[in-house]
């Protein structure tokens, strides 16, 4: 279990983690009362197909307008399992936490949402043609994950360890937990069709960009700050 330390005084609630959370939730649930076959054609429809955005033959403003460009973003709230949604949840949240009271909801929900899209768009060229989906939030965490990295390069996190029949807590430099976050990921990679190839270049962009995304947000973020 990990948890994260803050010294500093309380802020406002963060909503944007929540509803990310019950959305991803609400959904998950949904698709695992659905039949087998009906579960792998909603994946199917609203998961990134690279062969729908990459291989159409269309020009570029009817592919502009094609609905695949749509499951960009529903891809990032569909799961295939449940250790696939509690895994993307858990980092989730031990990461969005600090990285949401310094961006502020509405710019962390951006950073989120953009994140995933960027992702999935990077992980369909790398299977262009592919008429595998890509699902999962992974993408969308990795660029949480890299923007905690910017705006907190030193930042140490609490680490609960099961010591026999105790409980030890312990602070770990947050690139320990960043280090267990790329090797779980590195073991999704070989968990099923979904993943393989894609999963590493879907995260390595979403990670960029969330070092990006932060670069860019740091004037807002002092502005924030100060007001």
């Amino acid at each position: 279990m990990f948890v994260h330390v803050d010294t500093r005084r309380r802020s406002r609630l963060c909503w944007a983690t929540i509803l990310i959370v019950v959305v991803c939730v609400v959904i998950f649930v949904g698709l695992a009362l659905a039949g087998h076959t009906q579960r792998l054609a909603i994946m199917s429809q609203w998961g990134t197909v690279p062969a729908h955005l990459f291989g159409t033959g269309l020009p570029l403003p009817q592919q502009v307008s094609d609905p695949a460009l749509l499951r960009l973003f529903t891809a990032i709230f569909i799961h295939g399992g449940w250790l696939h949604l509690m895994s993307n949840l858990l980092f989730l949240v031990i990461f969005s936490l600090p990285a949401e009271r310094s961006l502020g909801s509405p710019r962390f929900l951006l950073l989120f949402l953009l994140g995933g899209v960027v992702a999935n768009v990077i992980g369909a060229i790398s299977l262009t043609g592919s008429r595998v989906p890509i699902i999962g939030c992974s993408g969308a965490v990795s660029a949480v994950v890299g923007a905690y990295v910017t705006l907190f390069p030193r930042a140490r996190l609490g680490l609960v360890v099961p010591l026999g029949l105790y409980l030890e807590f312990v602070r770990v430099p947050a690139f320990v937990l960043i280090g267990i976050w790329a090797l779980v990921q590195l073991l999704f990679s070989y968990a099923g069709a979904s993943y393989g190839a894609v999963v590493w270049w879907t995260h390595i962009g979403g990670f960029l960009f969330g070092i990006v995304f932060a670069l860019f947000s740091r004037g807002a973020i002092v502005r924030r700050l100060r007001g």
